[in-house]
């Protein structure tokens, strides 16, 4: 704009359309350029994080779930998802997807496997969790020893 120069009504409102759709423009560009929620390794990992202890919890007589700690760590990922631009829709669609749980799942028990879990022997959960909770980890702060 010229300095001094006079803007008619009509021109005030074709200036502010203009801004408008280019903010519009912008925040489209945005999101496109957003990556996929499953790419985004802090969540993902988090993910991870809850579906091992799930997974310890549910073999290892011994071991429980701390419910609440639990509940308050999903609230988290999910407040960070929120954060970084998804939706509710996209992340509660990034989390009942089948192939993405499989995935997360698959990482979980690969893990599990790297630290002597064996799938067809359940009470070799039991020294990984007691090991995560002694070590206060994010797995063992999810877990507690009955």
């Amino acid at each position: 704009m010229i300095a001094g120069a006079v803007i008619s009504p009509g021109g005030r409102a074709a200036a502010l359309a203009a801004t408008l759709a280019l903010a519009a423009a912008a925040t489209a560009e945005g999101a496109e350029a957003r990556p996929a929620l499953g790419e985004q390794t802090e969540i993902v990992e988090g993910l991870q994080v809850i579906a091992t202890a799930n997974m310890i919890r549910k073999q290892c007589p011994r071991i429980e779930a701390r419910m609440l700690t639990a509940y308050g760590y999903m609230r988290g990922l999910n407040s960070r998802a929120s954060r970084l631009g998804y939706s509710d829709a996209e992340i509660r669609a990034f989390v009942e997807d089948k192939a993405e749980k499989a995935r997360v799942e698959g990482a979980a028990r690969d893990w599990l496997a790297a630290r002597g879990v064996r799938r067809d022997r359940p009470e070799s959960y039991c020294p990984v969790g007691l090991a995560e909770i002694r070590a206060r980890t994010e797995i063992g702060r999810l877990l507690r020893a009955r």
